[in-house]
């Protein structure tokens, strides 16, 4: 099949094939007689495999890892384990990272009034580099606490 066929039936966008197969992640498709990529079943159903992988978050160098594990039958299951445990303590602290800064920029929401006057804990935090902030405080109470009064 050609490359519109293969993006199409894959859910891999050509450009991105073409890329996956310029990084080795793919094999180099054969050529045509006037230079048209033609791609197979195996082929597809890799890029089938890369498309999930990236929906699941993983990087390149990952789904490398993973695709080569794919296809070796003598692999243990544990090195796929040990990729995506990997995997998810990655996204567990990125989870609580954001939850962090999801938090604080709540809490400083929170103590905005939002109305006509021009002060703002919100853009004091941000001119001053978040001194406060580097850390969400423990709960929205605690947050209001350490705010001045005059902004609540």
């Amino acid at each position: 099949m050609n490359i519109g066929q293969a993006s199409a039936t894959s859910g891999v966008s050509a450009k991105m094939l073409r890329y996956y197969e310029s990084i080795g992640l793919i094999p180099k498709a054969v050529r045509t007689e006037v230079g048209y990529r033609v791609y197979t079943e195996n082929d597809v159903q890799t890029l089938r495999f890369i498309r999930r992988a990236r929906d699941l978050g993983l990087s390149i160098e990952r789904i490398k890892l993973l695709v080569g594990l794919w296809h070796d039958r003598g692999r243990s299951s544990a090195d796929v384990k040990r990729v995506a445990a990997d995997h998810v303590a990655e996204l567990e602290a990125k989870i609580l990272e954001l939850t962090a800064m999801r938090d604080t920029l709540q809490e400083l929401a929170d103590a905005c009034h939002g109305d006509h006057r021009p002060e703002c804990p919100i853009l004091r935090d941000l001119a001053g580099g978040g001194a406060k902030s580097r850390r969400a405080p423990a709960s929205r109470k605690a947050a209001r606490a350490s705010v001045p009064a005059e902004h609540c």
